[in-house]
């Protein structure tokens, strides 16, 4: 699966593209979202406290088409993998251990607080998964076209409350990890079992949405449908 990636050379390619052509009017890009968008339900085991309530989650389906026009943000800023560590990392575990996430850019901060807020008590493959939903969303014409435009998206992830994230332990291992697999998906170096994935819903309930989908796999607490 494709994956959104940049580098230095792409940018300094619009540099010099932005100096010729300096006529030229830029695109924008805009996704309609669909009504068959689904609230995704925190998991149900969550490692460090945050400020959500202590009701049960459900995940129902919207009942309206909620129609946005988001533009695209991008350039994420994130620190790349040499190759060759990457190449050589025996699992997953060994390649989150040698990643050093840098300072991450909005987008990046979207994908990974959703990683954090939605899975961090996961396995790292659960982790992922809930990444490459998130990004395969944001491919997808009928969802936002970025990562917050996906996460921020009315009635889709239940921590998401009044439009804002809660506080992260910035501090916490479970912070860490949630950015360096914000880092792997968004650059496609680890292949996930559900790798085209665009929903899920924790294991406890049971939508009637889930009957219309093809399930993929379940990964501890999470089952997830394309």
């Amino acid at each position: 699966m494709s994956r959104r990636t940049y580098s230095l050379g792409a940018v300094a390619t619009l540099a010099t593209a932005s100096l010729i052509f300096s006529g030229a009017e830029g695109g924008e890009a805009f996704a309609q979202a669909s009504s068959d968008d689904v609230t995704i339900a925190a998991p149900e085991r969550i490692d460090d406290p945050v400020d959500l309530a202590e009701e049960p989650f459900e995940v129902v389906p919207l009942d309206a088409v909620v129609e946005s026009e988001i533009e695209f943000v991008s350039n994420a800023v994130v620190q790349e993998l040499p190759e060759d560590e990457a190449a050589n990392a025996s699992s997953l575990n060994e390649l989150v251990s040698t990643l050093e996430p840098e300072a991450l850019s909005d987008q990046m901060q979207c994908l990974a607080g959703a990683v954090y807020f939605e899975a961090r008590g996961e396995p790292l493959v659960g982790q992922l998964a809930v990444a490459n939903v998130v990004i395969n969303r944001s491919e997808d014409t009928r969802w936002p076209a970025s990562y917050c435009g996906v996460v921020y998206q009315r009635a889709q992830f239940s921590f998401v409350k009044n439009g804002r994230m809660p506080r992260i332990r910035t501090s916490s291992g479970a912070w860490h990890r949630a950015k360096a697999i914000a880092q792997i998906a968004h650059e496609g170096l680890w292949e996930s079992e559900v790798e085209d994935a665009v929903y899920f819903h924790a294991k406890y309930v049971r939508p009637k949405w889930s009957r219309r989908k093809e399930r993929l796999a379940q990964i501890d607490t999470h089952i997830f449908y394309r």
